[in-house]
């Protein structure tokens, strides 16, 4: 199979596709848009804590004519554009809208957080806007009876804690006479105006573990009279992912990382607690669901070499994000529809987790890299930091792929 690049590059023409799809960004509507999205920027708000964004969204789908409605939560929408027929199933957009609990260290631009030690530096206020943009151009097509089937848009709350408020949204009934399911998700290495697809996997699992070691302890001069839990501590930190590599599949990925380790209080004690934690992220599916027995029996395994009592707690978030061909095919389509082929490029998995795999454990979908990167920028802004920005005709490009999927969807 030919790449994309080598598919353009025996394309004379490449250019946007010429069945006139309606439902391009006016001017008006591109400046409200980018409003919203600096509005929201200005406010984040936690997972699950989203009330002021949710009312934000609410209001102006209200005064659209659409009928909102908040989810079991209390934070997060969803809301149908056009009339459902009970029969024909419908396609569903997705946004996340909480933000990070990390400080936004911009300095130059007027809608830097307000909120000390919030920020959205993941791109949630992006994919919102997106989404309401595409809600707000649909809404329009079907008063002018151009929507050929109903869509449903979903504002989805707590993306960031695991195992991520998909589920929640779920069980508030999403997904009930939905058939497909697509979203975007901001990418820093993707420059504003294009997109990156790919079949299969496009994210990671991600789970969360929590490891307590205890023992006795005592003098620093006696150590063998004490369980060292210190050295226990370090071993495990060091041993337990060699270890891990060596007992799955090296093609499965499965990497443990810690973020924190912590013991002790003074030099001449040994302490009788230490306590790591980290994630454990894997690329295959299959490994994913065999790494909470493999991590147990490995953690077991190095600190009983040291005496050490474990209490572990594996926290499961989300499997990867695994993209269906037709799905993709959609997407692919309809961003060629919007600028051509030309502005679609090939992305690799990543090792970032997120929950709108929980979706695709329900009904088919994909979601696509959405470019974020000024052209020709060489800041290397990267997501979950605090100087994370946009440019904003992302939020262009976003609701026109958002909306083009929708009209093809319905006609197909």
């Amino acid at each position: 199979m030919k790449s994309r690049a080598a598919a353009r590059s025996e394309d004379p023409v490449d250019q946007p596709g010429g069945g006139g799809l309606p439902g391009r960004l006016g001017d008006e509507l591109r400046a409200e848009l980018i409003a919203f999205r600096r509005d929201l920027h200005m406010h984040p708000e936690l997972g699950n804590q989203e009330f002021r964004t949710t009312a934000a969204i609410k209001d102006r789908l209200e005064k659209a004519g659409l009928r909102p409605r908040v989810l079991d939560v209390g934070t997060g929408l969803v809301c149908d554009v056009g009339e459902w027929d009970g029969v024909t199933p419908m396609l569903a957009l997705r946004a996340d809208i909480d933000a990070l609990p990390i400080p936004d260290t911009k300095v130059d631009v007027p809608y830097r957080s307000t909120v000390p030690d919030r920020a959205h530096a993941c791109g949630h206020d992006v994919h919102t806007t997106t989404v309401l943009g595409a809600g707000l151009v649909l809404a329009a097509l079907d008063r002018e009876g151009l929507l050929p089937n109903a869509v449903r848009l979903v504002f989805q709350p707590a993306e960031e804690v695991m195992p991520g408020g998909a589920l929640s949204a779920i069980e508030s009934g999403v997904l009930e006479g939905v058939g497909r399911i697509i979203a975007v998700h901001c990418d820093p290495k993707v420059d504003a105006g294009r997109i990156g697809l790919r079949v299969g996997p496009i994210t990671s699992a991600c789970d969360r573990l929590e490891i307590s070691l205890d023992g006795p302890g005592g003098h620093t001069a006696r150590p063998h009279l004490t369980t060292d839990l210190v050295t226990a501590a370090a071993r495990v930190a060091v041993d337990v992912p060699a270890l891990l590599a060596r007992r799955v599949d090296a093609r499965s990925g499965l990497v443990l990382t810690w973020g924190r380790l912590q013991t002790g209080h003074a030099p001449n004690v040994v302490p009788q607690h230490a306590e790591l934690s980290g994630t454990v992220r894997c690329l295959d599916l299959n490994a994913w669901r065999d790494a909470a027995d493999l991590v147990h029996a490995a953690v077991d395994e190095v600190a009983g070499m040291h005496r050490a009592k474990t209490v572990i707690n594996y926290v499961r978030g989300v499997p990867p994000v695994v993209n269906d061909a037709e799905s993709v095919g959609l997407l692919d389509a309809a961003m060629t529809e919007r600028r051509g082929s030309y502005a679609i490029e090939d992305t690799e998995q990543s090792l970032g987790g997120e929950d709108f795999s929980w979706y695709l454990e329900r009904v088919s979908g994909a979601m696509a890299r959405l470019g974020v990167r000024p052209p020709g920028d060489t800041r290397g802004l990267d997501l979950h930091r605090g100087n994370f920005d946009v440019d904003e005709e992302a939020i262009t490009v976003g609701v026109e792929l958002f909306t083009a999927a929708a009209l093809l969807a319905g006609r197909s």
